[in-house]
C-alpha cells in the first residue's frame, strides 16, 4: 500500500484541532492510571470511554481509544515491577522477571526498558499498519480453522516452555487452565459443562476476574500470611530509567525488530490480544537466548522481546477490524461498536470513502507512542511512590482495586467471587510450586484450541488430514512439533554428548 501524503496531511490537520489534542492528553493520563493500577484493565477502560465517546466527533473518538490503549499496555509494567501484579494481562508473561530484577536493585533500569522499548514496539506496530494494512489483512483473511488450531496449540505449548522449574507443574497448571476454559456451555452441543446450576457459569469463567484473583488476591493473601515483606521495598530514582537504554537496543536490535513483527502478526489474526503477542514473543526470546537461565529469574531480554510485542500487537489488532469489521482483541471489538454508533461501517470500502479518518488513526498511534517516553516517564515516576506505601496500607488498596475491577466488568458480585475463589487457589498454587501464569493462558487459549478443532471436524466430517495437508497450516504444525520435541531432542543429545566425552 502506497502512502499518499495528501491524505497523511488531511489526517494531521484532523489532529491538529485543539479539541482532539485535549483529548489526546487527558485519554494518555486515564490510560496511564488504568494500566498502573492493579485490577484495572485496558478493555474496561476503553469501555468506560463509550458513554464520553458518544459526544465527539469520530476522529476524537477513536484517538482516545488509540490513545488510551497504547499508555495501558504500557503502564501494566509499572505493578509488574514494582509488586508483582500485572496491571494488564499482557504484562503477565514477564512480570517474575521484572519483579525478580527489581528485588536485585536494577528497578529503574527494568522500567526504562519498559517505557522505551514499548514505544518503539508501538511504533513498529503502527508503521506497519499504516503501509501494509490491507496486504496483512488479506494474508490473515486467508488463515481457516485448521490455522487457528495450531496458532492457539502453539501458544499452549509456550506455556510449558515459559514455566519456571518444573515442566511438569507447568502442564498440570496449563491443565487447570484447559478445564476452567471448558466451563459453560459446550461450543458443539449446546449443553452446560461443569456449571452445577448456577445460571452465571453458563458464560464460563471470565477471564478478568481470574486473572485478578490469580496474580492480585493471592498476592495479598501471601502479604497477609507472612505478615511482613517477603522482598525489600526497591528505592526508584526515576531520574536514571533512560541510562543505559541505547545500549540494551544496540544489543538486542535484532530481537527488537523480530518481536515488532511477531506481535504485529498475532495482532493481525482476529482473537489474538496482546497478552498471547506476549507469550509466544517470550517463549521464541527463551528459545533463541543465549542466557536461558535467567528466563524467570530475572532476564532483561525477556522484558525486551515480551514488552516490544505487545505493544506492536495493538496496532496489529486494527488491521482485521478496520478492513474486514472483524475484532482483532476485545477492545478493537468495542472500536466496532463505536465505528457503528458514529454511522461508519469498517470494511474495505472505508478506505475509499473516508481515508482520511483512517490516516487519523494510524497517525494517532504514532503520536501516543511518541508521547509514551515523557508521560511514562512522568507515571513511573509517581508511581515508584507506591514502593514508600506500608504493606498494610498498600495491600488494601489493591484489594479494593481489585474488588471494584473486577465488578466492573458485569457489574455482578459473581464476578468479584470468581476473582476471590482464583486468588486462593493462585496462592495455593505458587505456595506449592505451581506456576499460575499457565493458567492464565490455558483460560485464554483453551476456547480457541476447542472451538477451532470442533468446527474443522465437522466441517471435513472427521478428516483430520487436513490439519496436515494445507500448506500454511502444515508449516505452523511443524512448527508446533518442533516447540514440542525440541526439549526432548535436546536432551538425547546432550546425553549423547555425556556418553561421548566420558
Amino acid at each position: 500500500m502506497v502512502i499518499s501524503m495528501d491524505f497523511v496531511l488531511q489526517g494531521l490537520l484532523l489532529l491538529a484541532h485543539p479539541k482532539v489534542i485535549l483529548v489526546i492528553m487527558i485519554s494518555a493520563i486515564y490510560g496511564l492510571f488504568v494500566g498502573a493500577v492493579p485490577g484495572l484493565t485496558a478493555t474496561m477502560a476503553a469501555a468506560l470511554l463509550i458513554p464520553f465517546t458518544f459526544f465527539m466527533d469520530p476522529v476524537p473518538a477513536l484517538v482516545s481509544i488509540v490513545t488510551m490503549s497504547a499508555m495501558a499496555i504500557f503502564a501494566g509494567d509499572i505493578p509488574a515491577a514494582l509488586v508483582r501484579i500485572p496491571g494488564t494481562p499482557s504484562s503477565a508473561a514477564y512480570t517474575q522477571d521484572s519483579f525478580e530484577l527489581t528485588k536485585q536493585g536494577k528497578a529503574e533500569m527494568v522500567l526504562g526498558v519498559d517505557v522505551v522499548f514499548s514505544a518503539i514496539g508501538g511504533l513498529m506496530g503502527a508503521i506497519i499498519l499504516m503501509t501494509s494494512a490491507p496486504l496483512l489483512a488479506e494474508i490473515a483473511f486467508t488463515f481457516t480453522t485448521f490455522e487457528y488450531f495450531w496458532l492457539a496449540a502453539m501458544g499452549l505449548s509456550a506455556t510449558v516452555m515459559v514455566s519456571r522449574g518444573s515442566q511438569t507443574k507447568g502442564a498440570l497448571s496449563m491443565i487447570l487452565g484447559l478445564f476452567l476454559s471448558t466451563v459453560g456451555v459446550d461450543i458443539t452441543l449446546g449443553y452446560p459443562r461443569f456449571t452445577f446450576g448456577v445460571v452465571e457459569l453458563l458464560n464460563g469463567v471470565n477471564f478478568i476476574p481470574a486473572m485478578i484473583g490469580l496474580f492480585g488476591i493471592s498476592e495479598v493473601i501471601r502479604s497477609v500470611m507472612q505478615g511482613e515483606l517477603a522482598y525489600p521495598i526497591a528505592h526508584v530514582k526515576a531520574e536514571r530509567i533512560f541510562t543505559g537504554m541505547w545500549k540494551l537496543f544496540r544489543r538486542y536490535k535484532v530481537n527488537v525488530l523480530r518481536s515488532g513483527l511477531l506481535g504485529t502478526f498475532i495482532g493481525i489474526l482476529p482473537g489474538a490480544g496482546a497478552d498471547i503477542a506476549a507469550w509466544i514473543a517470550y517463549a521464541f526470546s527463551k528459545r533463541s537466548s543465549k542466557e536461558p537461565e535467567k528466563y524467570g529469574v530475572g532476564s532483561i531480554e525477556a522484558i525486551v522481546d515480551a514488552g516490544t510485542a505487545n505493544n506492536s500487537c495493538l496496532a496489529g489488532d486494527w488491521v482485521p477490524a478496520l478492513v474486514f469489521g472483524i475484532p482483532g482483541d476485545s477492545i478493537t471489538a468495542i472500536v466496532i461498536g463505536v465505528l457503528f454508533m458514529k454511522g461508519l461501517r469498517p470494511g474495505p470500502l472505508i478506505f475509499e470513502q473516508q481515508p482520511e479518518i483512517l490516516y487519523a488513526v494510524y497517525l494517532a498511534f504514532i503520536i501516543a507512542n511518541l508521547l509514551m517516553i515523557p508521560f511514562g516517564y512522568l507515571s513511573i515516576k509517581c508511581s515508584s511512590q507506591m514502593l514508600r506505601v506500608p504493606r498494610n496500607i498498600l495491600m488494601p488498596g489493591i484489594l479494593m482495586f481489585c474488588i471494584v475491577g473486577s465488578f466492573a466488568i458485569n457489574n455482578t458480585i459473581f464476578d468479584v467471587g470468581v476473582m476471590l475463589v482464583m486468588g486462593v487457589i493462585g496462592y495455593f498454587l505458587e505456595a506449592n510450586g505451581f506456576p499460575v501464569a499457565p493458567v492464565v493462558l490455558g483460560i485464554v487459549l483453551g476456547p480457541i484450541v476447542e472451538k477451532n478443532f470442533m468446527m474443522s471436524m465437522i466441517k471435513t466430517d472427521w478428516d483430520v488430514t487436513q490439519f496436515f495437508t494445507r500448506p500454511v497450516s502444515a508449516i505452523l504444525c511443524i512448527i508446533t512439533l518442533f516447540i514440542w520435541f525440541f526439549p526432548l531432542f535436546m536432551a538425547l543429545l546432550q546425553k549423547a554428548k555425556s556418553r561421548k566425552s566420558a
